[in-house]
């Protein structure tokens, strides 16, 4: 079975070459560019949320989503649990986002940041430090930093699941070893 890849909404994804240009023709007719970034693997509820209220701080609204292997790095060799093309399609396809840029591994520290420029700069608490969020002033107008807008992150659901699928193992694993034990006392008692 073959994969056919749906082409994303027309200049949705963006590279950072493609980048300089149309940040130019916004920042010509007066639109106000917000960025926000993150892994945005398994997009849930909290993600929507996050990415409708950034978009209420300006015209455009620009997502740097983090790549396979930048996850892989910080979050461990299981994550993310969605491949980048499609969260990077996913995001493409909510009403709030203008566009998208993948952040690469091996991209300095802030690239997209200073590359962009933003007008304002959103970000949650758990992004950055308060010394970092200083630094970062220099690249934006304005920061903005929002509360987590859902009950549960990504990880905590994905560890929510791990511990029901260790519960489960360990009960049958236990129901099994009752059974085996049963078994091998009932052949030591016939001996």
């Amino acid at each position: 079975m073959s994969h056919t890849t749906t082409p994303l909404p027309q200049h949705s994804l963006l590279t950072t070459a493609e980048l300089d240009t149309l940040l130019a023709t916004y920042r010509k007719t007066g639109k106000s560019i917000v960025l926000t970034q993150g892994s945005f693997d398994m997009v849930h509820i909290g993600h929507a949320r996050y990415l409708e209220k950034a978009k209420t701080h300006g015209d455009i609204l620009i997502v740097g989503v983090d790549s396979d292997e930048k996850i892989k790095h910080r979050k461990g060799p299981n994550r993310p649990v969605v491949p980048q093309d499609e969260r990077l399609e996913m995001l493409a396809y909510l009403k709030p986002v203008d566009h998208v840029v993948l952040k690469e591994l091996s991209s300095p520290k802030w690239e997209l940041i200073s590359a962009i420029r933003p007008d304002v700069l959103i970000a949650t608490s758990e992004t950055y430090t308060k010394e970092q969020l200083q630094q970062l002033k220099k690249f934006c107008k304005k920061i903005v930093v929002l509360k987590p807008m859902a009950t549960t992150s990504t990880s905590a659901k994905i560890r929510r699941v791990q511990i029901g699928i260790a519960k489960d193992m360990g009960n049958k694993l236990a129901q099994k070893l009752v059974i085996t034990i049963e078994e091998v006392l009932d052949e030591f008692k016939r001996q």
